[in-house]
């Protein structure tokens, strides 16, 4: 996956928010956000019910692949993790390939 620009685009810092407001507004562990290859952008929070549990990246792909998009840009975590998961890396690399931008935040959204 590319390394991480050294300063965020206007479009990689609008993911970031769309992140940050999604997780403020839903109290979730995480948020995320994705843009599209085709400019679209999704934010999702974290799904935590008994009978089923996905992460925020999840639901995003999730979110993307039932719209029709045919891969993914750029990629935001916000919240208490470092990194993504296994099981989130394999979903990106699944659905979009290695060369997505993957940006990890605090829950305040500082890059990690």
């Amino acid at each position: 996956m590319p390394d991480l620009p050294v300063a965020l685009s206007a479009e990689d810092n609008k993911l970031v928010v769309l992140a940050r407001a999604t997780r403020a507004r839903t109290r979730a562990a995480e948020g995320a956000a994705v843009r599209d290859s085709d400019g679209r952008t999704y934010a999702a929070a974290t799904v935590d019910l008994p009978s089923l549990q996905l992460s925020a990246v999840q639901v995003c792909i999730g979110m993307a692949v039932a719209s029709g998009s045919r891969g993914l840009e750029a990629l935001v975590l916000l919240g208490d993790a470092e990194a993504l998961t296994e099981p989130d890396a394999a979903a990106v690399r699944d659905f979009a390939g290695d060369d997505v931008t993957i940006i990890v935040t605090d829950p305040a959204g500082k890059l990690r």
